[in-house]
């Protein structure tokens, strides 16, 4: 348990809008009046705080406070965008008329018919504890216990960094269509990443844990617990000999892979990818794309975990998208702007990663539901093979599904028993192959790691997740001879 005396047990409320809702109307009115067809305001005020533990001491510690509004107006198929973080009356009605100049060039003039709201744009954080309540001496101790904890694993280790960090983000969206929504998002994260060193050179460890929940966090997870499995690992790592090279059976362990699917699959299924060409499932709802037995989720709604949200940042409610299932493919996750365009609902996908920017598809949890396999059994079935208990980083062509990701730990399978630690190498392959090449699902699902997501120049927190399953033939990366 880590709350103090002072701690609060609950969090604090601002039950108010961030903007008036009168003067949100105004600006709406404003966008529409310029000659604006439709028109959304997007207000936010986000916070964060920062500490990094490096050496044992603190290295950097950083808190900060952004507050803007974004205007995004449409006219026929042209759409203007402006932001500002003047929330005068008059600042919010410039930049409406700036975004309406961008979209269209004939004013209406006149009144322009609008709908009234529905909402009061005000939500509640749900969260037990705001991290903002907690002092910062608190958020030191815990990064010093998890220092101290990696040390006293093993002589080997000669590095230990951690990190803290937590953020706020309350949005108001509102539109012409008359949605009127808030969502009040909190998250906790915290890190500890490890060096050893031996004979072999340096190896490292890492272990993350983040969810959109506050202070709680570290009810359920202790930092020096976290610590010392992270410097375990880079420990083991130690003994690694080189990885095969070529093209073998793959274990991904439960909750390793998940990115593998958030990149490779993902970001092929969303519309704004597909309309432009850029996904290799364009033009495949209804095909089978995957094994018998594959069913690949999008939710939103996935309460706690890192992607988990109650709208959308265009005001839509967040919800459970299976976009295939039983190994076909069923839908694409959507925003507002491409579903108005093919006369369908919008899926809770449209995301921006700040009021500067302009939404656009956007996954919030992506998965491989479970399957009836017991992992064990999974792995005693494979005679070779090479078991990933974490994949990293890489890189994926979205309109062919052609990737490359780093293997940050990784096993010898042999005689179906798992074996020698792998030096770090990397899993060469095709996203829509890889789901036709699935030939066992674990009943063990479980999520990744928190992650951030990138496109086209926006990041958004996600998650990932997966059981544990096998693709009968991956290309390994590795240095073997």
């Amino acid at each position: 348990m880590t709350q103090t005396a002072d701690t609060p047990t609950t969090a604090s409320v601002t039950a108010e809008p961030l903007v008036d809702l009168d003067v949100v109307d105004a600006t709406l009115r404003a966008a529409l009046d310029a000659g604006g067809e439709w028109a959304e305001l997007f207000a936010e005020d986000r916070s964060s705080t920062g500490v990094l533990f490096d050496e044992g001491r603190v290295e950097e510690m950083n808190s900060g406070r952004d507050r803007g509004v974004g205007i995004r107006v449409t006219a026929g198929d042209i759409t203007g965008y402006a932001h500002t973080s003047d929330l005068t009356p008059e600042g919010l009605a410039d930049a409406a008329r700036t975004a309406a100049a961008v979209a269209t060039r004939s004013p209406a003039g006149g009144t322009v018919d609008m709908a009234s709201f529905r909402g009061d744009g005000v939500a509640e954080p749900r969260v037990e504890v705001l991290p903002a309540a907690i002092g910062t001496e608190h958020k030191v101790a815990l990064l010093k216990a998890a220092d101290e904890a990696a040390r006293s694993t093993h002589e080997a280790i000669t590095q230990v960094t951690a990190r803290y960090g937590d953020s706020r983000r309350r949005i108001l969206v509102a539109n012409t269509n008359g949605i009127c929504a808030a969502d009040d998002q909190v998250r906790t994260l915290f890190s500890v990443s490890c060096v050893a060193s031996g004979d072999g050179g340096l190896q490292t460890g890492r272990e993350t844990v983040g969810y959109t929940v506050g202070w709680e966090l570290f009810d359920g997870c202790d930092p020096a617990e976290l610590a010392e499995r992270a410097a375990q690992r880079a420990v083991t790592k130690l003994a690694a000999r080189p990885a095969p090279s070529g093209e073998v059976p793959v274990v991904i362990a439960r909750g390793g892979g998940g990115v593998l699917f958030h990149e490779a699959c993902g970001h092929g299924l969303e519309a704004d990818l597909v309309r432009k060409g850029a996904s290799v499932f364009r033009d495949r709802v209804g095909s089978a794309v995957a094994a018998e037995g594959v069913t690949l989720v999008d939710d939103g709604t996935m309460g706690p975990e890192w992607g988990a949200l109650r709208i959308d940042d265009e005001g839509h409610m967040t919800q459970r998208n299976e976009l295939i299932s039983d190994g076909v493919l069923t839908d694409y996750m959507w925003d507002w702007l491409r579903s108005r365009d093919d006369g369908r609902a919008p899926s809770g996908n449209g995301r921006r990663q700040s009021y500067t920017h302009l939404p656009m598809v956007r996954m919030t949890n992506t998965f491989v539901t479970n399957g009836d396999i017991d992992p064990d059994d999974i792995i005693s079935d494979t005679p070779q093979g090479v078991y990933v208990a974490q994949l990293g980083g890489g890189q994926v062509n979205t309109a062919t599904g052609d990737f490359v990701f780093g293997m940050t730990e990784a096993y010898l399978i042999e005689d179906g028993k798992i074996t020698e630690p792998l030096r770090e190498g990397n899993l060469i392959g095709n996203g829509p192959q890889v789901l036709l090449d699935i030939d066992a699902l674990g009943n063990d699902f479980a999520m990744g790691h928190p992650g951030t997501c990138g496109k086209d120049g926006q990041g958004v927190p996600v998650g990932d997740g997966q059981p544990t399953l096998r693709v009968r033939a991956l290309t390994v990366g590795g240095t073997a001879a």
